[in-house]
């Protein structure tokens, strides 16, 4: 995917001289976290809307240097670093150089999370599986093996969450038998996170449950 397709330069970024009530009005026409600050051409880092309105309006943005945040992402980066940088930095834009550290414009974190849509792992259909295991236990490889030794292919996984040595994966499957893979899981001491109405283990728990409460209610 060629991210530097997606790169905004038609909006110019602030001076470092512009007084802080002309910033206030840029943030006041358009939606972002963040604004670009150059000077005389070299980027020197963000200035967030929070900041701006805390400032007084009669000084410049010079004034004010030591609050810019200097995150940016190289031209080059793909579209997962440039992700993990919005993700970091909690800011829906992301200043753009290149090699020689020369200002190219930012992406906004909308337009990249669209070439996330267009992957196999939300374009094409298939089934999502939520398993669990410890951190020392699980392996990518081994959630892999179990899924393509029930003929299925994985078209995506990554650790969604992560908490008291416990983590989360995430996987994407083409449609398949979904019942045999969540089986083979467990024979694997993996933990099933998400609900699948195939599930005939959960399907027996269930019929077996309400068994139980008849027998010890007659």
């Amino acid at each position: 995917m060629k991210t530097n397709l997606y790169i905004v330069n038609e909006i110019a970024p602030l001076d470092i001289n512009l007084k802080v009530t002309d910033a206030q009005l840029h943030f006041n026409e358009l939606t972002y976290t963040h604004y670009p600050v150059t000077k005389e051409k070299t980027y020197m880092g963000c200035i967030s809307e929070a900041d701006i309105r805390c400032f007084e309006t009669d000084k410049t943005l010079e004034a004010y240097q030591y609050a810019l945040e200097g995150f940016f992402v190289r031209k080059e980066n793909n579209w997962l670093d440039i992700l993990e940088a919005f993700a970091q930095n909690n800011s829906n834009i992301m200043p753009v150089l290149d090699d020689n550290n020369k200002y190219l414009g930012f992406f906004e974190l909308g337009e990249i999370m669209n070439l996330f849509n267009e992957t196999p792992f939300l374009s094409e259909p298939g089934n999502i599986l939520i398993v669990e295991k410890g951190v020392l236990d699980y392996s990518f490889s081994e959630i892999a093996q179990i899924i393509e030794s029930n003929n299925a292919k994985v078209l995506g996984l990554f650790i969604s969450n992560m908490e008291n040595d416990v983590v989360q994966i995430t996987v994407k499957i083409n449609d398949s038998d979904i019942n045999n893979i969540v089986q083979t899981f467990r024979r694997y001491s993996y933990n099933i996170v998400s609900k699948h109405q195939e599930d005939t283990f959960l399907t027996n728990l269930k019929e077996r449950s309400e068994y139980l409460e008849k027998y010890l209610n007659i």
